[in-house]
């Protein structure tokens, strides 16, 4: 079971979507039901109506075993997560509420709101009242943090996201990498990233400063880059050794800079969606562009829905994507939800579970079911972001905070328009 932190802490917060039940006026008659065989007339008023309703509901909530949440009726976990994870949880929540029946014989609801990573944690942040999030990285789950909507001691500040020790495997019950989508035939020749600086190759990503998809996509390609530039002094395997001169580090992270940026600059022309989804949307269905740097799920979803009107093509090298979980403590608690949330989150790592994250194309925590699908998922060489960039923390603040390399792209691209 997850370590979760004190159960004490709780922050009250406004509803973000709420329900409105028409009120009664409490002495208001109805009709007059026909006499009885004394010759007596009963009158019901609403008030005895509503009494009766709430005594019959509530005999039907202790029979089927209901359990009330914060506001009464049945009781719901929502979990916000990012854009290409709707099919996956979809698929999740009906499970999920199958299992906690058969294991409480409580009925429960599950629903997930999905769009850009980054907006999604803001959303939260600013009222959305998620019990769990599911997001792309860990970066936007700090923000969560940095609110204070978690446990005591969830949040750290010594130490690089200390919510993520909460669950296995850095509260990742699944994982991805980043590939390349073409066009059927692959009519420019793309045969990896070096390709995607070409003038003639229209990239399509959605915009790092609102997608966490987009942020993997980008430090994949800075990763490249950065291997690419070290070849002569043993290539990222030695930068991760700590055996290359510094010089020569900061010379490769300028051309790390100069060749993200021109793969960049062939994507800002396009214009750039919020989230990951609208980005396929662009490719596949709008016919936007020549090349697209997805998921390794949500291309696999695309190729398999457009026939044969698409390619993948997968780059030797690319980043381990990590896309975290974790519980929203201070919601979970006033919305009385903790349990339902912690399991939640606990069952992901369930066989049931893992196979169905395989199913829906994510590469699953556990080995052995790994090794059942492993044919599903292509070898590629992967690194991770903590060991060629310091984690999401450093990552964050170099690549994507203010004044970091990215707004350095947008301001070169501005000024070149």
């Amino acid at each position: 079971m997850i370590p979760f932190a004190d159960k004490t802490q709780t922050r009250s917060r406004g509803e973000f979507l709420t329900m409105r039940i028409g009120r009664l006026t409490p002495n208001e008659k109805l009709p007059s039901v026909p006499k009885t065989g004394k010759g007596l007339t009963k009158i019901m008023t609403k008030r005895n109506i509503c009494v009766l309703l709430l005594a019959v509901v509530a005999i039907g909530c202790f029979v089927v075993g209901c359990k009330p949440g914060a506001n009464g009726g049945t009781r719901k976990v929502f979990n916000v997560s990012y854009d290409p994870t709707r099919e996956l949880y979809k698929a999740y929540n009906e499970l999920f509420v199958k299992h906690w029946q058969e294991k409480t014989g409580e009925t429960i609801e599950a629903e997930t709101s999905n769009g850009g990573s980054g907006a999604q944690a803001r959303a939260v942040t600013q009222g959305l009242e998620a019990d769990v999030v599911t997001l792309a990285l860990a970066s936007d789950v700090d923000l969560v943090a940095k609110a204070g909507l978690f446990a005591a001691g969830a949040e750290d500040s010594k130490s690089d996201s200390y919510w993520q020790k909460r669950l296995p495997n850095n509260s990742c019950p699944y994982v991805s990498t980043i590939v390349i989508l073409v066009r059927k035939g692959n009519p420019k020749g793309i045969k990896g990233w070096d390709d995607l600086t070409r003038p003639d190759v229209k990239v399509v990503t959605p915009n790092p400063k609102t997608s966490g998809g987009a942020r993997w996509n980008y430090l994949a390609v800075w990763g490249h880059a950065l291997n690419k530039a070290l070849a002569a002094d043993g290539g990222l395997d030695a930068f991760k050794a700590g055996t290359i001169p510094q010089e020569k580090i900061d010379a490769a992270q300028k051309a790390a800079f100069e060749f993200t940026e021109k793969v960049f600059l062939n994507a800002f022309a396009q214009g750039m969606q919020s989230g990951a989804r609208g980005a396929t949307d662009d490719f596949v269905k709008n016919g936007v562009g020549d090349a697209f740097l997805a998921w390794e799920n949500e291309a696999i979803l695309a190729k398999s829905y457009s026939g044969d009107a698409l390619e993948i093509v997968v780059p030797e090298l690319s980043i381990k994507a990590e896309p975290p979980v974790t519980i929203v403590d201070s919601v979970a608690d006033a919305r009385k939800t903790r349990d339902i949330a912690e399991e939640y989150l606990n069952y992901l790592y369930s066989p049931e579970a893992q196979e169905l994250i395989a199913k829906n194309h994510y590469r699953p925590y556990s080995e052995e079911v790994f090794e059942k699908f492993k044919g599903d998922f292509p070898e590629t060489t992967l690194f991770t972001i903590d060991e060629i960039f310091g984690g999401w923390r450093v990552a964050q603040e170099e690549h994507f905070g203010e004044n970091g390399f990215f707004d350095k792209m947008l301001a070169d691209f501005a000024n070149k328009k």
